[in-house]
């Protein structure tokens, strides 16, 4: 088995009125991400414009393990995130 980490990609969507919906849990997300971020589990992660999508680059050894990242975020446990797709990336550059 390997231990080598890879790279997701992974677009989501939001809830509609997200601004209001995802306060009660804002907080504890970013702390969250902040964490995962630091420990070299997060690449980057942001909103579009227009908040209606998400992108982020997540790292672990597999596919599954990238999920639970996404699954164990309590804006996925909340509906803030309504569906998500993730893809294993292969960085060029």
């Amino acid at each position: 088995m390997s231990t080598e980490l890879k790279k997701f990609v992974m677009w989501g969507s939001y809830c509609e009125n997200v601004l209001e919906k995802r306060a009660p849990f804002r907080q504890v997300h970013l702390e969250n991400i902040k964490d995962m971020y630091e420990s070299g589990k997060l690449q980057t992660i942001g909103p579009t414009q227009d908040l209606s999508k998400l992108f982020a680059i997540y790292v672990a050894p597999d596919i599954e393990s990238a999920r639970q990242l996404v699954e164990s975020d309590l804006y996925w446990q909340n509906g803030i995130w309504t569906d998500y797709e993730i893809h294993e990336w292969n960085q060029v550059y």
